[in-house]
């Protein structure tokens, strides 16, 4: 049987098992992500899947408009007092889905969880906090350790505030899956790894959400969102692989929605465990073996953008001059054999599946490259829960495929975290490229950062933590009922969005 005929009778027996299960309500809004969420403790994670629901039920200080520019939230304005020192006025007259009052106590004990050492996503935010003085019930100033020119941009990202009492009396591990905030919804079920349901926040402060409930389901397969979107069980998919967008143009039904998205696509090296990764050779002789446009082509079908490092032109420090090596798979050779490898040796190189753009294939086709000059390399798939566990503890070498949203839009928010030596998502250190990364996050001179900037980026290219890197073009599946369009930084807003009279 033909490869075209058996994927249409997959899609149709994957179609009826949907058509079985019934329609969706109509007024719940049905969201399909690839995987499940690791926790509804917005201090705890930084993965897409988690924020895009903890968003929903968590406000923060400041937010990103549609257009990426920061805007006052629960924070009604911000100014700087001095280098290290942040002054926000505080909105008045809002409450945290227990009745909790929302207050300058609130933002205190938050940001101050956020900066604890014992926090382990402190040290890729906001670890640069010394304290929080409150000025009044709804005015605090925010004392950094030295100056941090990008805090603004951060408290967007993961400024995320809790209600106090309620976890001095229920504990971290009852809030992980019990969440209060102050946010357009509220939680009203969690069944992990099959659905997470939400119904509207009666007594938010910006008014009552024009959508009832909202449903985020977890759907590794993309064959199955995409026969969830045209049965009319799912509403919003993600991640939709290029050769299905034609099936989600339904007249009536469905239509596709691209955007360039401000996430990058990279394989990480490690280079701190010893082993042939360590050495600068091999880590330029697999940038030169991996055939990216071949892999972008075929793969991903054009969308993704080739970039030199992990920064896309979203972030202040893109230095467009920076470029890509180009393919060379008899330079990979000779590198192989002067690190002392002419018979190549074994790699694992870890991979998620369903959680990016066809992952699992772009790591199979990297793995095939290698092969080719004399590298073993074998791929290892973890369920995302695993993978973002053995991230955090460092456990993903020597070799890794992880997306990383930049979402401060910052060149500190993407390299300190993922390659400063000793962060908790780093496998690599660099004596130069930490440096470089120290001064740049301490100067509040724009044009200073650039240049320095710049250099990193360089020095980068030079040192090869990542000798494969795209940014990923966001392909969503929109039923034809929903008002909505999609943002370069990957938010699900569901305030946002409504239903066509």
């Amino acid at each position: 049987m033909k490869k075209g005929m058996i994927f249409i009778l997959v899609l149709t027996i994957t179609l009826m098992g949907f058509h079985a299960a019934g329609g969706a309500s109509r007024d719940a809004v049905v969201i399909a992500q690839g995987v499940d969420a690791t926790t509804m403790d917005p201090h705890m994670r930084w993965d897409t899947p988690a924020i895009n629901i903890a968003m929903n039920i968590f406000d923060f200080l400041l937010i990103r408009s549609p257009e990426l520019k920061i805007e006052p939230f629960l924070a009604t304005s911000y100014r700087l007092v001095n280098d290290t020192t942040w002054e926000l006025t505080l909105r008045q007259g809002v409450k945290f889905h227990n009745g909790e009052e929302f207050n300058a106590d609130a933002v205190k004990f938050s940001l101050e969880r956020l900066a604890d050492p014992k926090n382990k996503l402190q040290q890729t935010a906001l670890q640069i906090i010394d304290r929080v003085d409150i000025i009044n019930e709804f005015r605090v100033q925010i004392i950094t350790k030295r100056p941090f020119p990008y805090l603004d941009a951060q408290l967007t990202n993961v400024g995320a505030v809790i209600p106090p009492k309620y976890f001095q009396e229920k504990g971290q591990a009852y809030i992980s899956t019990h969440p209060v905030g102050t946010g357009a919804y509220k939680l009203v079920r969690w069944l992990k790894d099959d659905q997470l349901e939400l119904e509207a926040n009666p007594n938010y402060w910006r008014g009552l959400p024009r959508i009832k409930r909202a449903i985020f389901r977890p759907i590794p397969e993309d064959t199955s969102r995409v026969a969830g979107l045209q049965t009319q069980e799912l509403d919003i998919i993600v991640n939709i692989p290029p050769n299905l967008a034609g099936l989600m143009n339904w007249k009536g039904r469905s239509v596709v929605s691209k955007i360039p998205s401000a996430r990058t696509i990279f394989l990480g090296l490690e280079n701190t465990k010893g082993g042939p990764t360590a050495d600068v050779r091999v880590r330029r002789a697999i940038a030169l073996a991996i055939d990216q446009d071949k892999i972008i082509k075929n793969i991903l079908e054009g969308n993704a953008v080739r970039l030199a490092s992990p920064l896309s032109k979203y972030q202040f420090g893109y230095d467009p001059s920076i470029k890509a090596d180009e393919y060379n798979p008899v330079q990979a050779k000779k590198l192989l054999a002067e690190a002392g490898y002419p018979n190549g040796f074994d790699l694992t190189i870890h991979s998620p599946s369903g959680r990016y753009l066809k992952d699992k294939e772009v790591v199979e086709a990297i793995t095939g490259d290698l092969r080719k000059v004399g590298i073993k390399a074998s791929m290892k798939v973890l369920e995302w829960g695993t993978y973002m566990t053995q991230l955090y503890a460092r456990n993903l070498g020597p070799a890794y495929l992880l997306g990383w949203g930049g979402l401060t839009f910052d060149a500190d928010g993407t390299f300190y975290p993922l390659f400063r030596t000793g962060q908790a998502l780093s496998h690599f250190s660099s004596p130069r490229l930490d440096g470089l990364l120290e001064q740049a996050r301490v100067s509040m001179d724009k044009q200073k950062r650039l240049k320095l900037y710049a250099e990193a980026s360089q020095v980068f290219k030079e040192e090869v933590p990542c000798p494969f890197v795209y940014q990923q073009v966001d392909i969503y599946g929109v039923s034809e009922r929903l008002n909505w369009k999609p943002r370069p930084d990957e938010r699900l807003f569901v305030f946002d969005m409504s239903f066509k009279k």
